[in-house]
């Protein structure tokens, strides 16, 4: 795991933590030069007014300690050797050192904090005998306050470890939503694709009927417009609703799908329509579940529209096959146009890739192949245990 930059956790320092941090650095400082004070007043008075100003200094230096941690913590320690009233900021200068936790910057600093502590120690003349035990005490005391320093330094780092967590796992879950939304528009305007072309391939198939069948009486004329006024009605009712979907307008716009049941009203369409449509049903009369009884209407519904674009003029044969313990097998079969007397429709050429996916999706497969003098699409779908 990558050491992460002290600087990344340390919380803001604003005015009001600096000024307790600085005032809690001049109570400290205050309460170790007391004791010696007024010696300094009474035979050195030199060092008193020098104490106090490298108390000062001390003090202005540890303001800038985040910005440097390892200078300043080394200045105000050599600077509380000779000052006692600039421990409380050697203090605060180690503590805020240790908190960024790093061994190659805290063992040479705490080195210098042991000699420095020594030094105090043998140079103070208010301490009388009792050298050993306030040595004691202020070795002490220094760990102490690097133990403390790392202590807050590990606590920021956790919080900030667990921010950061949930701010990538809530970036994640956005980017999931999205890919979610998308996936799911991706597929509601797949199935409207198969339905508008289903529709068009209507409306093309009775308008060619209108225009090769000039002996038509005006009734089969007005019925033959109606159901194409119907058909393109209908045709851009799905349009407007798949354009909606690819925008995102309608995230929610799906609506009721097809299924195992509808195929005998798929197959009525066309024949209405005028193609020759034969569907032999041999599945159990319960069907298949309905994530399978959807992908199978696709397929017969593209397999339609692929005949009538293909090879208007032949009889199309749906077989479905299946049962709990063998699967389901959709075969639709079409024997090849030859020649022809109008040019064909256009295709997209991503209807049958279309379907593979579908089929795929749910564990299947589709194929197709030319066998003699016929089309033949098969698609095969494990019924779910």
């Amino acid at each position: 795991m990558d050491e992460v930059d002290p600087a990344a956790y340390q919380p803001p320092l604003r005015w009001w933590s600096q000024a307790w941090r600085l005032g809690l650095a001049v109570v400290l400082g205050a309460i170790v030069w007391f004791p010696v004070a007024q010696w300094q007043a009474d035979h050195a008075p030199w060092w008193f007014w020098l104490d106090l100003l490298g108390g000062a200094v001390a003090l202005a230096a540890v303001t800038q300690r985040r910005r440097y941690p390892v200078g300043v913590a080394v200045l105000v320690t050599v600077i509380a050797a000779g000052s006692m009233s600039a421990a409380g900021s050697a203090l605060l200068a180690v503590a805020s050192l240790a908190t960024r936790r790093r061994l190659r910057e805290i063992v040479p600093v705490g080195v210098l904090v042991v000699v420095q502590t020594v030094v105090i120690v043998l140079i103070d003349p208010s301490i009388g005998d009792e050298r050993a035990f306030v040595m004691a005490m202020g070795l002490m005391g220094v760990a102490v306050v690097f133990a403390i320093g790392m202590y807050v330094g590990s606590r920021r780092e956790l919080l900030y470890t667990l921010r950061e967590r949930a701010r990538v796992a809530e970036a994640e879950q956005v980017s999931r939503v999205a890919q979610a939304r998308i996936a799911e528009r991706a597929r509601i305007a797949r199935e409207m694709h198969d339905v508008l072309a289903h529709r068009i391939s209507m409306v093309a198939m009775h308008a060619g009927a209108l225009a090769y069948r000039t002996d038509l009486p005006p009734a089969e004329i007005r019925d033959a417009s109606e159901v194409i006024r119907d058909h393109a009605h209908l045709a851009l009712t799905d349009l407007r609703e798949v354009l909606g979907i690819l925008r995102g307008d309608d995230a929610d716009g799906d609506r009721p799908q097809p299924s195992w049941s509808d195929l005998p009203d798929l197959v009525n369409g066309a024949r209405s329509a005028g193609m020759r449509v034969h569907l032999d049903d041999e599945v159990t009369a319960l069907g298949p579940p309905d994530r399978l009884g959807r992908t199978a209407y696709r397929v017969v519904q593209e397999a339609l529209t692929n005949a009538h674009k293909h090879a208007p003029d032949t009889a199309v044969t749906a077989t479905l096959r299946g049962a709990p313990d063998d699967g389901v097998v959709v075969e639709v079969r079409n024997p090849l146009r030859v020649g022809s007397t109008y040019a064909p429709l256009p295709t997209s050429g991503l209807g049958l890739v279309g379907l593979a996916e579908r089929a795929d999706l749910v564990g299947g497969t589709l194929t197709h192949r030319i066998t003699g003098d016929e089309f033949v699409l098969t698609l095969a779908l494990p019924w779910p245990t």
